[in-house]
């Protein structure tokens, strides 16, 4: 197993302007193979999908490819891959559709640690037909989500839970597989937002056990689209609201208009960059993708790591993110400053490390952090030591 970080900055164009990028969690930066591919697609002849002529079959092509890309990714069906234009708007369209399901009574379970795009869709839809919607909470001293923090809320009446895979403001893991089996001993679906976590680790749906998994490409080197994963004899039992004459198959029925064939084929490259991430890795794609993040992780671990002792150290600095399982994402605040005053400073140093509750709204106010929330870091597959020492230093500077 290797990691070669030079190769892998040689990629990304956008590092040639100097800063230190911390803000992966908000969206990565985009290596050349993505950015061609989407260039190519758009450059080429390209027509509604069919199978008549050329253009067409082209079309047909880069979604199969993409089905099968984000199916080697996580371990699913390709059949079972539902393209949006956003995790967000897929959770909402889903939340909809899920909803004609329940009734009066029925309960939802939702986290505070979660993304506000996989809490509110949820409550809005379970107060649309009368469901009550539970909450479940985590230890705001370590950040810890642990499984009877959801599992104590199970009944028989409980129609759905929503989880996070990883905290997309301070990293913290809750076990899913876990949460997976007990929702469905009581006969519930399990939705889970992967968007953050998709990032970092290899992922199989089928050994996590969960219903539903989106995520976003532009947070693993893609383009700005969103992806659902399920299996697709349970989208099957699912309707939307369509238009008529679009097509009720499965997964095209969720997708609602035609697809971005540019960013279906920046999202195929995309997951073709992470299975080199190994250069020393061999076998099917699969295989390649999941060598490639094992090195991916070894290597941010050790800079999270660095990282982690670094800003400990620092009396004025205090880390909300404490979790044993984590992603290398780190929120931290300084004390005397607020989250924007850090930011900018840092920023005066060519360091990007954004401020504010990144839309995980429950869990900053959880946290104590309010609506401003605190610096976020996180690591991404460029990141080497010179950006963790430029940090460093930024931070040292100011406390």
């Amino acid at each position: 197993m290797t990691y070669d970080v030079v190769a892998v900055r040689e990629l990304f164009p956008a590092l040639r302007e100097g800063a230190a990028h911390f803000d992966g969690p908000g969206g990565s930066q985009t290596p050349t193979p993505v950015a061609e591919a989407v260039r190519d697609t758009l450059l080429s002849a390209i027509s509604n999908r069919g199978d008549v002529t050329p253009s067409e079959r082209r079309a047909e092509g880069v979604v199969a490819e993409a089905r099968a890309a984000m199916a080697d990714l996580l371990g699913a069906d390709p059949r079972g891959i539902v393209f949006g234009r956003s995790a967000t708007a897929l959770t909402y369209d889903l939340s909809r559709a899920l909803a004609k399901t329940w009734q009066p009574g029925d309960e939802i379970v939702v986290t505070r640690l979660d993304h506000d795009s996989n809490i509110r869709p949820w409550v809005q839809a379970a107060e649309s037909v009368g469901a009550v919607v539970k909450w479940a909470d985590f230890e705001p001293d370590t950040g810890e989500m642990h499984s009877d923090a959801v599992t104590s809320l199970l009944t028989d009446r409980t129609r759905l839970v929503a989880t996070t895979a990883a905290s997309n403001l301070i990293g913290t893991k809750p076990p899913v597989c876990k949460v997976a089996r007990a929702v469905h001993e009581v006969g519930a679906l399990h939705w889970v937002d992967g968007v953050h976590a998709t990032a970092h680790a290899s992922v199989d749906l089928g050994e996590l056990g969960v219903d539903f998994w989106t995520c976003s490409p532009y947070k693993f080197l893609g383009p700005h689209i969103g992806v659902l994963a399920a299996a697709p004899e349970l989208l099957e039992t699912l309707t939307m609201d369509k238009l008529l004459p679009s097509s009720n198959a499965v997964p095209e029925r969720f997708e609602l208009g035609t697809l971005p064939y540019e960013l279906l084929a920046g999202t195929t490259a995309a997951v073709d960059v992470l299975a080199t991430l190994d250069p020393s890795a061999t076998g099917s794609r699969r295989e390649r993708i999941l060598a490639g993040f094992e090195a991916l992780e070894e290597h941010e671990h050790r800079l999270l790591s660095r990282l982690e002792d670094g800003l400990r150290g620092m009396p004025s600095v205090r880390l909300f993110s404490n979790a044993r399982k984590r992603t290398p994402t780190l929120l931290f605040t300084v004390e005397g400053m607020t989250p924007q005053q850090v930011r900018r400073a840092l920023a005066e140093g060519g360091v990007n490390a954004p401020a504010s509750h990144f839309y995980a709204i429950e869990a900053s106010r959880h946290l104590g952090l309010g609506d401003e929330g605190g610096v976020r870091v996180g690591l991404a597959p460029y990141t080497n030591d010179e950006d963790i020492d430029r940090l460093l230093a930024g931070v040292a500077a100011l406390v």
